[in-house]
């Protein structure tokens, strides 16, 4: 094995684009909060970063057996990095963002712990329990905006995108357990589609979809933000609700439009604010 291609791998077990996108939401949750620029902010933005490369390193040391069946192209199951060096390096990753996250205020410190736990735990504790694994992720995913605001002194700030964010995470969660069904049962996983069968799990991750979109509003109605922000956020309740409605006959489908949906509820939540 040449050093390109370890090098290469491990880039890839970072999920770069995934990663950076984790930072830039750390600093919406601060921009939500009103102080974007700040150093706290960025230390936070690369804290996440970091946290999140390190998160999808090791799901992959834990996930080696299941992705030889469901992600074959990953990095550990063609041979371009081994497991133990895929842990080493998630190790490493795990440390720099404990460094950076130490320097910041108290409750995002606890922010960061907690997450940091759940990031380590999540593929052998929660994954294989149904809906528990997608709860966790599910907050992971809200946690970035949190984290963010957190960072610069003003958490509840961002409590209703932490929420909405959740519960966005949690039905895309779902639907990809949906499409994962066959992997997931061959490694003896108990996830929520296997437990529940796939079709009602659709039913939930639509369900919950519905309850974000219903409470989409509440930053308008509580005055937090102007028209703006109503008017930005219905886009992304559409795509959402489209999301859906697609979930129940092409699940892979489903998960990029509602990718596209949680970025633009995001946009609409700065938009909010620069318009407040």
């Amino acid at each position: 094995m040449t050093l390109g291609v370890r090098v290469r791998g491990l880039f890839e077990l970072c999920r770069p684009a995934n990663a950076v996108v984790s930072g830039v939401l750390t600093l919406i949750g601060a921009y939500v909060a009103g102080r974007p620029f700040a150093l706290a902010a960025l230390v936070a933005a690369v804290a996440t970063v970091f946290a999140t490369a390190a998160g999808n390193a090791i799901n992959d040391y834990f996930d080696r057996d299941i992705d030889a069946i469901n992600n074959p192209e990953r990095p550990i199951p063609r041979g371009a990095v081994t497991s133990r060096g895929a842990l080493a390096f998630s190790v490493v990753l795990f440390a720099g963002s404990i460094v950076l996250a130490l320097s910041l205020p108290l409750f995002a410190i606890a922010v960061a712990v907690v997450n940091l736990l759940a990031l380590v735990t999540y593929t052998k504790v929660f994954k294989g329990l149904p809906g528990a694994g997608n709860a966790v992720v599910a907050y992971l995913g809200g946690s970035t905006f949190l984290f963010g605001a957190a960072a610069v002194g003003r958490p509840l700030a961002a409590v209703v995108l932490f929420a909405l964010a959740a519960l966005s995470t949690l039905a895309r969660e779902i639907i990809k357990d949906i499409e994962d069904v066959a992997g997931d049962r061959e490694e003896g996983l108990n996830t929520l589609p296997i437990a529940v069968g796939e079709r009602n799990a659709c039913l939930l991750a639509a369900t919950v979809l519905v309850v974000a979109v219903l409470a989409s509003p509440v930053p308008y109605l509580r005055d937090l933000f102007g028209v703006a922000y109503l008017a930005a956020v219905v886009p992304a309740d559409l795509v959402m609700a489209y999301a859906a409605y697609v979930a129940f006959d092409d699940p892979a489908r489903a998960q990029g439009i509602l990718k596209y949906g949680m970025f633009l509820a995001a946009a609409a939540f700065v938009v909010g604010r620069a318009a407040a």
